[in-house]
Formats: C-alpha cells, sequence, structure tokens
C-alpha cells in the first residue's frame, strides 16, 4: 500500500485552479486518489514522490507548502555516515530533500509534513537527532565539550592499563612490584573490568553503530573501530578467561583501550579544530544588534530586534549598527559596509538611500525607515547562502565517495589476510596484533572531511571578503572558466550617466552654461538631467516657463533668459543658428557612444555637453589581472556597438558583443565556450538573469535584480570588478586546499597500512602497534582539519 502525502498549496483561487491542480497531481506516473481542497488549500496524493511532487506543482502555477528544517545529528562521524542519514531521511515519504553536513554535524531537509517522521528514521538508523537552530552558530567554547568529556573518562579509565601493562616495560621496578603485590591473574582481571567500561561506556558509540553497519554489509569507520577495538579485547578476555585455550601472554587490554582512548582524543581534537571552521557564520551573525532604538511620540525607546516591523522610524547614532535593511528618512553619515561588501572605504548616506542591516554608522546620526527586517534583510540572506556554501557537494566529492566506497571493504580483506598470513608464520597473537593496527590506521575519517573541510573554511572565508557562493558546486567550477565575459553597464561601468566634458562657444564659460542646464533640467526626471544637475556648479531656482519636448530636451526661463537644452533637432526647431564648432566636437563624441545634449541660451547656440557612463575605477586593472591569468575577457552589452567598442578600448578589451537582447546574449556565450572552453559571465540587471543561468558559472554583482541573483551562481557584494579576482583567488585556494588534504588523506592510508600489517617487519623494518596505528589515525583527521584553517588567513585566501 503506498503512502498518502498531504501537503498544502499555494495560487488556489478558484474551482479552475482546483481542476488545474488535480490535472496536474492526477497526470504523474503512478498517481492516486489525487484530491485539492480549495476550503483549507490542501492537497493529498499516493503513489508518487514528494519531489516529484514538488516539481511537478511548482511547474503548473501551485507551488507546494515546503517547511525546512536543520537538526542536530551527534553521532555522524564520517562520509559514511554520511550516505547513511541522508538515505535515513530519503526513506520518509514526506521529506522532499536531505542535505546532511559532515563538518556541522547537521542535516538541513525538506519535507510536505510534519518532521517526526525524520527524528523516528533517524533514530532506526542509529542517529539520534535533536532540533538545531539555523539562526544561531555554535559557541566555539563549547565545541567538542561532550567529545571532550567522553575522551577524559577513557583516558582515566586507560591510564591504569596503560601503566600496568606497558609501564613495567619502561621502568621494571613498577612491574616486579604489580607481580608482588597484585599478581598476574589479579593484573588481568582489573584491566579487564576497566577496558570493558572504556568500551561499553565512552566507546559505545563505535560498537552501537559500528557492528549493525558491519552486519548489514556497509561497514564504515565505526565498524573498523569497533571490530578492531573489539577484537583485541575479545582474544584478551579469552586469554584471561580460558588460559587453558589460549596463551596468558596473549593479553592486549591496553590496546583495545588505547585505540578507544586516541580515537576519542582526535575526535576531540577535530571538533575543536571544526569550531574554528565556524567563525564567518558567527562574524555574520555578531553583526546584527540585539536592540535598536525605535522613534515613537516624539521620543525613542529601546526594543528587542526581533520586535522591529516594516515602516518603523529607527534612529542611528554614530558608532551604532545598523539593525535592520531601511530607507534614509533624515539625517546623513558615512557608513562602514567593509564587513558586507569587503570595501574598507565609508560610504556616504543621505536622505533616501538605501542602508543595510550589519553596516556601522561612522559619523553623523540619521533616522531611517524600515523595509526588510529579519530573514528578509541582507544579512540574513548573506546568512544563509554562506551556510548552505559550507555545505556544497563539490564534484571533486563523486571521485572520494567512489574510493571510499571500496576502501573500507579492501581493509578488512587486508586485514584478514594479514590475520591468516601472520597466524601462519608466528602463531595467533602476533596475527591478533597485525590484524587490528590494519584496521585502526585505515579508517577513512580524514578522507571524508578532505573536502566538506576546506570548502567550509573557503566559503566562510569568501563571505568575509564579499564573495557569496550561491551555489556551492561553483567553487570548482569557477576555476576552470576559460572565459570571463562582462555586462556593461553596471557591471563595468557605474550605470549612471555623468557630464565628462564640455564644449562652449566664445565668450562663456563651462561653470555658467551648466547653471543655466541645471536650472532647465533640475525640473526632469531623466537620468540625463539628474546628471547635468549634478555636474553643475549651482542650480538656479528663477525657473519659469518649464516645457518638456518628448524625446528631444526641455525648454524653460532660467533667470529671465530662455534657455534650450536638448538634442540638435530641437536646436533646429526653435530656429537657433548652430555654432558649427561645437557640432564637429559633439559628432566625435556621438561616434565613441556617448550622449550629446546641446545648449543654447537667448536663441544663440552656447555649449555641447558630452554625458556617458563612467568607467568603474577598479575594471581597467581587474580586466588586465584577468588576461593576466590567460583567461578570455569579453564583453557582452545591449548597448550601441560605439557605446560598447568605446568602454571595451579604455579597458582593454578585444572581444566585443554589442547591441543584443537577453536571449542573444545567451547565444553570445554559446560562441564564447565554442570557441574558448568554459565560461564566466558576470551581469547585475533583469536582462543578465538569461545569461547568468546559461553560463557554466553567473556572478551576479552587488544591487543586482532579484531575478539576477537567483539566476547567479555567485553573488559579489562589492560592485568592484575586483571582486571577480577575489573570487577566483578563493576558488583556487580552496581547490587547491581540496587536493592537499586528499592527497595527505590517500597517501597517509595507502602508506601506513602495509607498516600495520608488518610487511617490513621481514626485512628488519617496524610494525605498528595498534596504539600508535590509533594515535596515527587520529592525528590526521586533525591535521586534514587544521590545513583547512590555513584557508582564513588572508595570504591564503
Amino acid at each position: 500500500m503506498s503512502t498518502v502525502l498531504t501537503f498544502g498549496l499555494s495560487g488556489l483561487h478558484c474551482a479552475s485552479c482546483v481542476r488545474r491542480a488535480e490535472a496536474a497531481l492526477a497526470g504523474m506516473p503512478g498517481a492516486r486518489e489525487a484530491r485539492v481542497n480549495l476550503a483549507d488549500h490542501s492537497a493529498r496524493v499516493s503513489g508518487v514522490s514528494a519531489p516529484d511532487v514538488v516539481r511537478v506543482m511548482d511547474a503548473a502555477g501551485y507551488p507546494a507548502a515546503v517547511q525546512r528544517a536543520e537538526v542536530h545529528v551527534p553521532g555522524m562521524s564520517c562520509a559514511s555516515c554520511v550516505g547513511r542519514i541522508e538515505a535515513a531521511m530519503r526513506s520518509v515519504p514526506d521529506v522532499v530533500r536531505a542535505d546532511a553536513r559532515l563538518p556541522t554535524k547537521t542535516v538541513v531537509f525538506e519535507t510536505l509534513g510534519p518532521d517526526a517522521a525524520v527524528y523516528a528514521a533517524l533514530e532506526a538508523a542509529g542517529y539520534p537527532a535533536d532540533r538545531a537552530d539555523p539562526t544561531d552558530a555554535p559557541d566555539k567554547a563549547d565545541a567538542g565539550a561532550e567529545d571532550f568529556r567522553r575522551f577524559v573518562i577513557a583516558g582515566l579509565l586507560t591510564l591504569p592499563v596503560f601503566l600496568i601493562e606497558m609501564g613495567g616495560h619502561a621502568f621494571p621496578p613498577l612491574h616486579h612490584w604489580v607481580m608482588r603485590n597484585i599478581g598476574t591473574v589479579n593484573s588481568h582481571l582489573c584491566q579487564l573490568v576497566l577496558t570493558a567500561i572504556v568500551l561499553a561506556g565512552p566507546g559505545a558509540g563505535f560498537f552501537r553503530r559500528g557492528f549493525p553497519n558491519l552486519i548489514k554489509a556497509r561497514p564504515d569507520m565505526d565498524a573498523l573501530v569497533a571490530l578492531g577495538a573489539g577484537a583485541a579485547f575479545a582474544f584478551s578476555a579469552f586469554s584471561v578467561l580460558a588460559p587453558g585455550i589460549l596463551p596468558p601472554s596473549g593479553v592486549y587490554f591496553e590496546a583495545a583501550a588505547v585505540i578507544v582512548t586516541l580515537i576519542l582524543m582526535g575526535r576531540w581534537l577535530e571538533a575543536r579544530a571544526k569550531g574554528r571552521t565556524g567563525d564567518a557564520v558567527r562574524r555574520l551573525l555578531s553583526l546584527r544588534p540585539d536592540h535598536a532604538e525605535r522613534v515613537v511620540d516624539g521620543g525613542t525607546e529601546q526594543v528587542p530586534l526581533a520586535q522591529i516591523m516594516v515602516g518603523d522610524l529607527l534612529r542611528l547614532r554614530p558608532g551604532g549598527r545598523v539593525p535592520v535593511d531601511g530607507v534614509v528618512e533624515e539625517g546623513h553619515s558615512h557608513v562602514d559596509e567593509s564587513m558586507l561588501t569587503g570595501e574598507p572605504v565609508p560610504v556616504l548616506k543621505q536622505t533616501g538611500d538605501p542602508i543595510t542591516g550589519g553596516t556601522v554608522a561612522t559619523t553623523g546620526s540619521l533616522t531611517l525607515r524600515a523595509t526588510h527586517v529579519g530573514e528578509d534583510t541582507v544579512l540574513a540572506r548573506i546568512t544563509t547562502l554562506t551556510r548552505d556554501a559550507q555545505a556544497a557537494r563539490l564534484p571533486v566529492e563523486a571521485l572520494v565517495n567512489r574510493i571510499t566506497a571500496w576502501f573500507v571493504p579492501a581493509v578488512l580483506f587486508i586485514a584478514m589476510v594479514t590475520f591468516v598470513t601472520w597466524w601462519a608464520l608466528s602463531g595467533l597473537a602476533p596475527a591478533v596484533v597485525a590484524a587490528v593496527s590494519v584496521l585502526i590506521i585505515a579508517c577513512p575519517c580524514a578522507m571524508g572531511l578532505a573536502t566538506p573541510m576546506s570548502v567550509m573554511v573557503g566559503t566562510g572565508r569568501a563571505a568575509e571578503l564579499g564573495v557569496l557562493f550561491h551555489k556551492g558546486d561553483a567553487l570548482q567550477r569557477l576555476q576552470d572558466a576559460a572565459v570571463v565575459a562582462f555586462d556593461k553597464t553596471g557591471t563595468l561601468t557605474l550605470g549612471t550617466p555623468r557630464v565628462h566634458d564640455t564644449a562652449v562657444a566664445d565668450g562663456w564659460s563651462a561653470e555658467t552654461v551648466l547653471a543655466l542646464a541645471a536650472g532647465v533640467e533640475s525640473l526632469s526626471e531623466h537620468p540625463i538631467a539628474r546628471a547635468i544637475v549634478s555636474a553643475a556648479p549651482r542650480t538656479p531656482t528663477d525657473v519659469t516657463a518649464f516645457d518638456a519636448v518628448l524625446g528631444a530636451g526641455a525648454i524653460a526661463y532660467v533667470e529671465q533668459q530662455r534657455v534650450v537644452v536638448g538634442n540638435v533637432d530641437l536646436l533646429v526647431r526653435e530656429d537657433i543658428s548652430l555654432d558649427q564648432a561645437l557640432v564637429a566636437e559633439a559628432d566625435q563624441w556621438a561616434q565613441t557612444g556617448a550622449t550629446v545634449v546641446h545648449v543654447a541660451a537667448s536663441n544663440t547656440h552656447i555649449a555641447a555637453l558630452c554625458v556617458r557612463d563612467t568607467v568603474r575605477d577598479g575594471a581597467k586593472g581587474a580586466i588586465a589581472s584577468l588576461k593576466a591569468q590567460g583567461r578570455v575577457v569579453a564583453m557582452i552589452s545591449g548597448d550601441t556597438d560605439a557605446a560598447a567598442k568605446h568602454v571595451a578600448r579604455t579597458l582593454g578589451i578585444e572581444t566585443v558583443v554589442a547591441g543584443v537582447k537577453p536571449d542573444q546574449k545567451v547565444e553570445a556565450l554559446e560562441q564564447l565556450r565554442a570557441a574558448h572552453g568554459k565560461v564566466a559571465f558576470v551581469g547585475d540587471g533583469l536582462n543578465d538573469a538569461p545569461a547568468l543561468a546559461s553560463a557554466d558559472v553567473g556572478l551576479a554583482v552587488n544591487g543586482a535584480t532579484d531575478a539576477a541573483i537567483e539566476a547567479a551562481d555567485v553573488v559579489l557584494m562589492s560592485p568592484d570588478p575586483a571582486a571577480v579576482l577575489r573570487a577566483l583567488r578563493i576558488s583556487a585556494a580552496t581547490l587547491r586546499n581540496i587536493w592537499q588534504n586528499l592527497g595527505w588523506a590517500f597517501v597517509y592510508n595507502t602508506a601506513l597500512i602495509p607498516v600495520a600489517a608488518g610487511v617490513l617487519v621481514p626485512f628488519g623494518g617496524p610494525q605498528l602497534s595498534p596504539a600508535l596505528a590509533a594515535l596515527a589515525m587520529a592525528l590526521s583527521s586533525v591535521f586534514v582539519v587544521t590545513n583547512a584553517l590555513r584557508l582564513r588567513r588572508k595570504g591564503e585566501a
């Protein structure tokens, strides 16, 4: 009998909506009992999977209500755990998606129904879970606290076992004292009891998780530890309790206890190091102030951030942190946005300017009106993007998963061969020691951590530099880009026109001409009009008889003079004689794609103004650096050919595609891909969304539309084109770090397995004891985590 899925639907307004939604559900392969209820906007269907329901209903225009949650799974310790946890969650019919995150031991999942079944499925799989708070980050001081407790208990119990058994070898008087006062039998019984407590107490998790997986033919790291420590303990216990069958000299309680203790120590050190990988998210969350100063009835009150509503007026004092996203209503201040954009220079904010929560007012007081609060703020979205990117699965992980899939079974086989060989050559006791050493040294924990730890630290460092990996696998794909193609307007340029040059008739000054033109344009909202007003040294207020001429310009009386501002056709229409020198200068500007504005006063042609978009300060250096890396740099713009090529010449870009529509940008990307290889596209506008989605990697710059951000793989919080270089540098450093970790883990494991198996013993070489094997394995994981933490340093990423 198939499970019935019951879930909410949005977009239902009438009976026709119900029929269409039911038809969409009923049309799914295997669907039965498809019903949609308009009264409570719910639906039910059986015979289909939750992911298929979400996909089909999204396509039909009636999205299913998906709940997102996060749980903490303390027992997640290796890559094998990740696979089993995700499989257990996918077995729950309501689950749409499950993403297990090894570095943080959390699982983010989406479900159509209540999440009680998720907890039950995890419990049944041997991974009990508790709810995690996605809006918080674990305290670094608490990282590994439970691991430390288990390590200390195991260590206190293991110490006397180790001293009794091994201390005598280093200090003979101790051995004589034990033999004289305790005796061999009592000594062994004492070791048996203490070791049993270690295995059944602090080390119980290895057996609780490992043996069931071994029985199910899905061995993992816990299975190897459980098998190794369990074999050493069982052999030793049998030797003590049945001395007539096994020789009493074959006692290795200290090996079993030390194995568990050292691996618990490694887990604790690893957890402490992992705690530092969450620094980026912790720093982001620390940007939120706890309270805000709300304006009420002429005064102010301190209120918790959670009580701030959209539309509230908030007071911000010098040095204060902006509590939520908003718009400046009154006052002005230079605001430090470096924690979000990576740009060190404070930005002036004044009336009408948007302001972002988490930034700091360095000078002056502001009154702002809240526009976005809670999870809708930029800071909250950045935090979510960073968390998601830190849990990303890179394509390189597929290789790791394929290797680890056969690695553990291969280790079991090698351990069996080692056991049989040593038993045949030297007897049972040496065989047990060698086999246990192989099982312990080969635990693939470091392999499982190699990629996710580097990704977590690398994306966290990226967030600090204003680079957000919206889709985590872009971290690897970005490095493969042979071409970096830019949109022009708003990406390589500021996106706002400015007056770049003026040509004036004899007897006139640029300041006077700009003031007259600004007087006329002060009554217009056109972007070019605002550019002229911004360029003028002053804006006259004595302006009358304003008349806007559609598509041509404007006419008004400014300080008693009739002033005409517009194109040549407007001047001709007004019977104004053209100054040919000004016209010639204007024609040269027009050939470079600039907009030309002519000015006439009292029926005399007095000036021509060159208005064009401004190239961003860092664009030229960024383009040069990209070319120095051997990448092809291209510009794809919807602007005119002349305007695009002028900017391209300024920046040193040889490949230019101009005058294209959004769908033609996609075609241009395909041509670049065919000619050179993988393409990264950088854009900001709504018309860039198709190109951002089509590119191998899409990068949306600060201020981009929501559609552009949604389509992009990477979001650059700074509008500076140099942010593209930062993204590439982080991508390269993270991938380099991943390969270092993987190389270490694989070489370490494969090189030490023969040593543990005793291959070098016949040649006079060493053999690892189980205790040394446990120490080496634990430190291997610590090395991987520590190496990943190097990415936090400025010189590394």
